[in-house]
């Protein structure tokens, strides 16, 4: 895997690829073998819905990403049996309990009931007295210890239990806030680098005074390694989105760790009613569909992708350089959505034209695209979404928007 510093002397030494504009790439031929083909009755067309070139990234909003076949050959072929949902949860969370390290796994309805399960898993154990009375706290532990940098929204997965969020910052404060109420610790990754208290150490903290700890992980692969990093660290409880790079459905998430944990979170997932999770169902077709997700996304060649990444992104930032006053930038965010990211600014003296319209115009032209904002004068792009030569669109339409605001 290149350095951002090897990237960016790579896109420097690479030619223009098909010329400037992506000339030689009719846009008709290139998005038809991108698409597969329509079925007899196309719901998109009948229902007036745009679809789009995904260059913006795994946005929920966006709906995510795209299965692959394997994925939807698996939901297709089982939607056509019935099976127990529990022997379903069973046999898939002992595999990809096996595959990511941990004692046992299920699969969720998203990284957030995942959350939401883990920690009424933590409250309540087996008791089902306890279980069916969530959100009411009488009797449990109520006090979830969490960084202050890491108190974002995301913490309403855990208060949705009834807990009470403790902030701390430093180790010593995490030694004065736990008390008789505390249930658990939880670390959110991607603020991870922004936290006093790195994940080692918050681990050992939790093991120092008995607690169970609890890492929200969603959108924090690749690098694949992540997917059982965290278990081997130690974490008790960890948290993923489904439908993000893994690329599974996207309405579902896995939760792995401790097996009695696991096991004490999915009495309080369908089919059981009457807790506080029922709502977060998830059919068999997403549950196998997340296994065959998950096992095809950590066999494949991670460092080809990488290089094929890398190859989209230079394409790109080459058929926009060559234009007077644009510059481009690559970075890789360093936890969440760990992926190169191509930024395009532009002079506004030279090119009459912001990032708003810039995006307006991709996203109202044919194909529609989107790309996400970079600032007043820049957008900023990701390419793991796209489909095969889905980046010589991208460019192509890109470089046609600021030649045309040019004065």
């Amino acid at each position: 895997m290149l350095s951002r510093r090897k990237l960016l002397k790579r896109l420097g030494t690479l030619p223009l690829v098909g010329g400037a504009l992506g000339a030689g790439i009719p846009l008709s031929s290139a998005q038809g073998e991108t698409l597969a083909a329509a079925p007899k009755r196309n719901v998109i067309k009948e229902l007036g819905l745009r679809s789009f070139v995904n260059a913006a990234g795994t946005y929920t909003a966006m709906t995510a990403s795209l299965m692959p076949d394997e994925v939807m050959q698996t939901i297709n072929f089982s939607s056509d049996h019935y099976i127990m949902l529990d022997e379903v949860q069973d046999k898939v969370g002992e595999k990809i309990a096996e595959l990511c390290h941990a004692e046992y796994a299920t699969v969720t309805a998203g990284c957030w009931s995942a959350m939401v399960l883990g920690t009424a898993g933590v409250l309540t154990g087996k008791d089902r007295k306890k279980i069916s009375q969530l959100p009411d706290l009488t009797g449990m532990k109520s006090q979830v210890i969490v960084q202050k940098s890491h108190n974002t929204g995301y913490v309403h997965a855990l208060t949705n239990t009834g807990v009470e969020i403790v902030e701390v910052e430093t180790a010593a404060d995490v030694d004065r806030a736990v008390n008789d109420k505390t249930a658990m610790m939880w670390f959110l990754n991607y603020q991870g680098p922004a936290g006093k208290i790195k994940h080692e150490e918050w681990v050992a903290l939790a093991k120092k005074h008995g607690l169970p700890t609890m890492i929200d992980m969603a959108a924090d692969v690749p690098p694949v390694e992540n997917l059982w990093k965290y278990n081997d660290l130690g974490f008790d409880l960890v948290c993923v989105s489904g439908g993000k790079a893994i690329r599974g459905p996207q309405s579902a998430g896995i939760l792995m760790g401790r097996r009695d944990l696991i096991e004490a979170a999915r009495l309080s997932a369908p089919p059981r009613g009457g807790t506080i999770g029922r709502g977060m169902k998830v059919n068999k077709e997403e549950i196998l569909g997340m296994y065959v997700a998950l096992d095809t996304y950590i066999k494949k060649d991670h460092d080809k992708e990488w290089k094929e990444w890398e190859d989209k992104i230079a394409h790109i930032s080459a058929a926009v350089s060559g234009i007077e006053s644009v510059s481009t930038d690559v970075s890789v965010p360093e936890v969440a959505n760990h992926t190169p990211y191509l930024q395009i600014g532009w002079d506004p003296n030279i090119i009459k034209l912001d990032q708003g319209e810039l995006r307006k115009r991709l996203r109202e032209g044919s194909p529609s695209i989107e790309v996400i904002s970079g600032g007043d004068n820049a957008v900023k792009l990701t390419v793991f979404m796209l489909r095969p030569k889905e980046e010589k669109i991208v460019a192509k339409r890109i470089a046609e928007e600021l030649q045309k605001a040019k004065v």
